[in-house]
């Protein structure tokens, strides 16, 4: 969607997101935090950030950034803005998963990870975001499964060293599409180290993130943010699955924030969208506080 639609409804989406936050008293207990990537990429490291807090958020998620000199700024930049790195972004699972049957490929993802995980120390994030594996035509669902375990478990080590926590994503990687198999993932390496980053928009082309919630529990460490729509082309008439700003898509916000809550998720959650200026990334933060204090109906 592009911003001038986004930011035409705007005022009546967010006209009473103060005024609920106030009298709900339903506000849950999560930080707000902002994808790196969505900031504009022509200001400065430090701009960016501070726009990020201008922008009211409170945390930051980064991407892996192997160059100490950039790791540094970034710190730096965070430090000044008031503005918490939370996250790292692990950067290299998609183009080198760590299910590969490709010895070399393997390592250059434990490589990317092993540097997400040191970022994390640096900047004082408690978290790595992880996608465990990618099932395709050539790698079976059974072999990643396998591969993908024994190279997490190559990582912990050093998680535990930095007493970072390995957050595994699910993605359309088409590998573990169910809370249920996806609960079972996390509990079989009996490691504290390893938890759940639960993206809610994720899950909504083949379940109900609510329902991902209540049975993931305490094994969420961290979530994103993004809403998802199947409503029907006006033209064609044809169901057209894509992503949405937020509270314009079919996500049910209000259940997910009652799972949330019933879980007891104290933590941070990062809107993941498509990037903008400062007026674009306020609206992103009011809709966020919506949904966070439950205004959505």
């Amino acid at each position: 969607m592009q911003r001038r639609t986004f930011l035409a409804g705007a005022a009546a989406i967010s006209a009473t997101a103060s005024w609920g936050a106030q009298t709900t008293g339903n506000v849950l207990p999560i930080k707000r935090a902002v994808e790196f990537e969505m900031l504009p990429a022509s200001l400065s490291i430090a701009d960016r950030l501070q726009l990020a807090r201008d922008s009211g958020f409170e945390q930051v998620e980064c991407p892996t950034t192997p160059d100490p000199a950039k790791a540094a700024e970034m710190k730096r930049g965070a430090e000044k803005a008031g503005l918490r790195i939370h996250s790292v972004m692990n950067m290299d699972h998609w183009k080198y998963p760590l299910s590969s049957a490709d010895p070399t490929v393997v390592e250059r993802s434990l490589k990317g990870a092993r540097t997400s995980i040191e970022n994390a120390h640096f900047w004082g994030a408690d978290s790595v975001l992880i996608v465990p594996g990618v099932v395709d035509a050539t790698n079976s669902y059974a072999d990643v499964y396998k591969r993908s375990r024994e190279s997490i478990d190559k990582l912990l080590p050093l998680a535990e060293q930095y007493r970072i926590i390995i957050g595994l994503e699910e993605v359309w990687n088409k590998f573990l599409l169910s809370p249920l198999e996806y609960t079972k993932y996390i509990d079989d390496f009996h490691n504290k180290w390893l938890r759940a980053y639960f993206d809610v928009g994720n899950v909504v082309l083949y379940g109900y993130p609510q329902d991902w919630i209540l049975t993931l529990g305490k094994r969420i460490v961290k979530l994103h943010i993004k809403d998802f729509s199947f409503r029907a082309d006006p033209v064609s008439h044809d169901r057209v699955a894509k992503w949405m700003p937020l509270l314009e898509g079919d996500i049910d916000w209000r259940a997910v924030h009652d799972a949330l809550r019933e879980i007891g998720y104290v933590g941070t959650a990062s809107v993941e969208l498509p990037g903008g200026d400062g007026e674009y990334l306020k609206e992103v933060n009011r809709r966020f506080e919506r949904i966070l204090s439950g205004n959505v109906g």
